[in-house]
């Protein structure tokens, strides 16, 4: 792979020293490379010259082209795990050697800071009351790799991990590097790509991967891990910790534009959720039934819980055989009928209930795993509680017989469709304009009236299914959990009348508190608003969707909360980085402020995606740039594809996220409306107002240009990303070929992968240009200011720097070299370059820096790892794509098809993110 390839593959033999615990990323690589090119000299020796840099595959015949390309992925992600293991080492050396205080993105480091600062322990628990996070898990389209690869990168991981130990002896080591080649050689032999559009079951299987081998064990060690810190930093105090953490999920319920999210399909993944959790409590019950041999002889067992444990063998047919079977073990046989109890609650979720005793719903098992707790503390075993029972209890608190609070999505056109019908049914006459008053009034009229109970007839089947989706929520609340369903999220919210449209769906879908759907809705309601228009115009709509009694009463009864998506992804397409960014910021401060004004907190749901242009950024330093007092301890954000394997794959790195996100969430609200940082400076804001009005002025005259979307479509692998094959939702919503129309996903996702990247930075130039330009010195120095002083401007341009570094105009020329038109061609990219330009000189003008990127050494280094191999990636791409578009012969365009598609999974991989 060119330079950087050679010098790994001459640093290291196949033989690994004693131990790699002391081994830097290179090294760590190195290791791993080697690995690779064994194999690959194994299995196809023509690649081997290639992958050490000693040879170009350009030429080679397509089948072999292709697995060439399939060997680079292949090294983008063992790369990717060197890079895990060695960070999770380096956390754990800074524990070592300064303890955990010092170890950022720790509660241990967030409470010693707060203990410093003279934060009373009231003032802890004041914030734990409403310390509500839940990341939620979509079926975006943008994960690469298959769950078979996942898999398998986790056991190199693992294996890496275990090399780090110098217990072992050279006939371990060397058993151990040789099931790293093993595993490699396994990726060599899968198939990288798709064979077939993933169903929504395969995305919901997905999804449950990451559950089952890290996150039902680690959410708990999470809670323990901030009570640990507690007692450390406030060793005298009493808190209680709620499982305020808990997982969101879209997955087989975000119907919006995704024709195959039934609601029969939610139905079954709801079921499937229920058995990924019942499952695993029923293995860490049995666990605890094998290890709690207590004999009565050796402990006090406390007279309530005998009468628990009576009380529980009166519900089971073979209590006798249970006394004799543990006869003296009053714990092992509590647990046994816990365990009989959740089989038939197993059962019963399947269908296949025989009418015995189970558990109704969460809260009475957590009630049974209580009672243990509290015998085994009264018998003076409470480290045997703490240690392994709470953990199980926990867990059941936190994911309860669902695994996931599942959302519903929908798009308002949907929704809005099936109003209509339901007032032509009810009226006879056809529905008024959805913006008209006289459309308002009526939905405020059908709010009014009570219920008959009746079912509608005569609707459209779209329109039925729509009103069967709301009544599913109610059908399944009662059969699996309470908390099943976390809220209904409406896309494309433009207006009261949207929000209240939805409100009179759950009313006829059963959703309502009284039969006769006049108090208040049970479903939490969220209007999504995405675009710049609509975030402008957000304040306004919810100031009167809650002056609107039926709202406000629904609000109350779910914790005087109102929830408000926004979005990152559609802003970002509509209006620019800048743009985005600053229109998200003012949308979250006026819509704070109107919440404190009518008492009614607002909360947001944040529709974040991994790449930069949609919303991407380190944890931490989002979280900590928002306004201050928008979050308050309540943070929803949502987490995808490439996100999600990144992020939940392995253990250690699934442990630090998940202890990063809530430290870095409970430290907003314990410092934000405190820090100067975050203090609203009218200077401040009047000039990101003016930097957003004139980068958006440059960005909207770019995406208008007719001739875009031709250029777009031949400069890039756009088209060409849909046979991917790597999400069951379509590229667009409703099948148009319009820009518009086309979701934001794709759109960041071809920008990236023809090294334009415009989503995260066009514009930009121009709006700082301006500004300078308009006024003078003075306008620099209070732009050098903001970059000292203001978190908002700091992230922005920081992202924007981060991708400009990865823009390679050479390579980006030669993807344009694909348009026909030369007309189109020239002036198209053009503005790309001229923007480009304006942007890097207008970045260090501001920053101070010498070159693009400098600042940021870790990120330099880590692309200085890939980008040799990507550019080569990227010029092999560009002719497969002439070659694919042009080819007739249909054998030999499938061959084209299979590197191309090859191409674009090694460059999403090298580069970290695809949408």
């Amino acid at each position: 792979m060119t330079a950087d390839q050679k010098v790994l593959s001459e640093s290291t033999s196949s033989a690994a020293p004693s131990a790699l615990a002391t081994r830097s990323v290179k090294e760590a690589a190195a290791f791993l490379f080697d690995q690779l090119v064994g194999v690959a000299q194994r299995h196809q020796p023509e690649i081997a010259p290639v992958l050490r840099g000693f040879a170009s595959s350009a030429g080679l015949p397509p089948a072999l082209l292709g697995r060439a390309l399939q060997a680079q992925g292949i090294w983008f992600q063992l790369l990717s795990i060197a890079e895990q293991a060695s960070a999770m080492r380096r956390r754990r050396t800074i524990e070592r050697a300064k303890g955990r205080d010092e170890l950022l993105g720790s509660f241990a480091h967030v409470l010693a800071d707060a203990a410093k600062a003279g934060v009373t322990a009231d003032e802890i628990r004041a914030q734990l009351k409403s310390l509500r996070i839940r990341p939620v898990i979509t079926a975006h389209p943008t994960e690469a790799k298959r769950v078979t690869v996942l898999e398998k990168n986790r056991k190199i991981y693992l294996l890496l991990k275990d090399l780090e130990s110098s217990r072992w002896t050279d006939r371990e080591r060397a058993a151990r590097i040789g099931a790293v080649g093993d595993q490699i050689e396994l990726l060599w032999l899968t198939g990288e790509l798709h064979l077939e559009k993933p169903t929504v079951e395969h995305e919901v299987a997905w999804g449950l991967h990451f559950f089952a081998e890290n996150l039902f064990d680690l959410a708990p060690e999470m809670l323990a891990s901030f009570e640990s810190a507690l007692a450390a930093h406030y060793p005298n105090e009493r808190f209680d910790i709620t499982p305020f953490f808990q997982f969101g999920s879209w997955i087989g319920g975000d119907r919006d534009g995704n024709p195959f999210v039934t609601n029969a399909v939610t139905r079954e993944t709801m079921v499937v959720n229920a058995l990924a959790s019942l499952d695993y409590y029923r293995q860490r019950i049995l666990d605890l039934a094998r290890v709690l041999s207590i004999s009565e002889r050796s402990a006090t067992i406390p007279a309530e819980f005998r009468a628990a444990l009576e009380a529980e063998l009166a519900q089971v047919e073979d209590a006798a055989r249970i006394r004799t079977r543990n006869q003296g073990e009053a714990f092992r046989q509590y647990l046994t009928c816990v365990l009989r109890k959740l089989d038939e609650t197993i059962l019963t979720t399947k269908g296949e209930g025989r009418g015995k005793a189970r558990y109704a719903n969460a809260d009475e098992l957590i009630r049974d795993l209580r009672a243990l707790e509290q015998a085994l503390t009264e018998s003076r075993s409470p480290s045997l509680a703490n240690d392994m029972v709470r953990p199980v209890r926990r867990a059941v608190e936190i994911f309860r017989f669902s695994t996931v609070r599942l959302d519903l999505r929908e798009n308002t056109t949907r929704t809005n469709n099936a109003l209509r019908d339901i007032y032509r049914i009810k009226t006879g006459k056809d529905a008024p304009d959805v913006d008209s008053p006289e459309w308002q009034a009526w939905l405020i009229a059908e709010l009014a009236q009570p219920r008959n109970g009746l079912p509608l007839t005569g609707l459209a089947p779209e329109s039925q299914d729509t009103l069967d989706m709301f009544a599913l929520v109610a059908d399944m609340r009662s059969r699996l959990d309470r908390e099943a369903f976390g809220s209904f999220i409406l896309s494309m919210t433009h207006s009261v009348a949207d929000v209240l449209g939805a409100y009179v769906l759950a009313k006829h879908g059963g959703l309502y508190l009284d039969d006769a759907g006049l108090e208040l809705c049970t479903l939490p309601i969220v209007p999504l608003f995405e675009t710049i228009p609509d975030l402008r115009a957000a304040p306004v709509i919810m100031r009167e969707l809650l002056r609107v009694p039926v709202v406000r009463r629904s609000t109350r009864w779910q914790g005087n909360v109102q929830e408000v998506m926004i979005g990152y992804s559609d802003s970002n397409k509509d209006g620019g980085f800048m743009s985005s960014n600053w229109e998200l910021a003012k949308a979250q401060s006026k819509l704070t402020r109107l919440g404190e004004e009518l008492g009614v907190a607002i909360a947001f749901f944040h529709g974040r995606g991994g790449s930069v242009s949609r919303g991407g950024a380190p944890t931490g330093h989002a979280i900590a740039a928002q306004p201050a007092g928008s979050i308050r301890g309540r943070f929803r954000v949502t987490e995808q594809g490439e996100v999600v394997s990144f992020k939940y794959a392995n253990r250690g790195t699934a442990s630090y996220q998940l202890e990063l996100l809530a430290s870095s969430v409970f430290a907003h609200a314990l410092k934000s409306e405190r820090e100067d940082a975050l203090v609203p400076r009218a200077e401040f804001d009047d000039a990101l107002e003016a930097l957003s009005g004139a980068s958006l002025a440059a960005y909207g005259k770019f995406i208008a240009d007719p001739d875009l979307v031709a250029y777009f479509q031949a400069a890039s692998p756009l088209e060409e990303i849909s046979l991917l094959n790597i999400g069951s939702r379509p590229a667009r919503r409703f099948g148009a070929r319009s820009l518009a129309d086309l979701r934001a996903i794709p759109w960041v996702f071809a920008w990236a992968q023809n090294r334009h990247a415009i989503t995260g930075w066009y514009g930009v130039g121009s709006g700082l240009a301006s500004f300078i330009e308009v006024r003078g010195e003075r306008g620099l120095q209070l732009l050098h200011r903001m970059f000292e002083d203001s978190r908002l401007f700091r992230l922005i341009l920081d992202e924007v720097e981060k991708t400009l570094a990865m823009v390679d105009l050479s390579i980006a020329r030669q993807y344009a070299s694909l348009v026909a038109d030369e007309a189109v061609r020239k002036k198209i990219f053009s503005a790309i370059e001229a923007e480009y330009h304006l942007t890097c000189e207008s970045v260090l003008r501001i920053t101070g820096g010498g070159e693009i990127g400098a600042r940021f050494t870790d990120y330099q280094a880590r692309l200085a790892h890939r980008l040799a191999t990507i550019n080569e990636v990227n010029r092999e791409q560009v002719e497969l794509l002439r070659l694919f578009r042009t080819t007739e012969e249909e054998a030999l365009k499938e061959e084209y098809k299979s590197a191309l598609l090859l191409s674009i999974s090694c460059i999403a991989a090298g580069l970290g993110a695809t949408g």
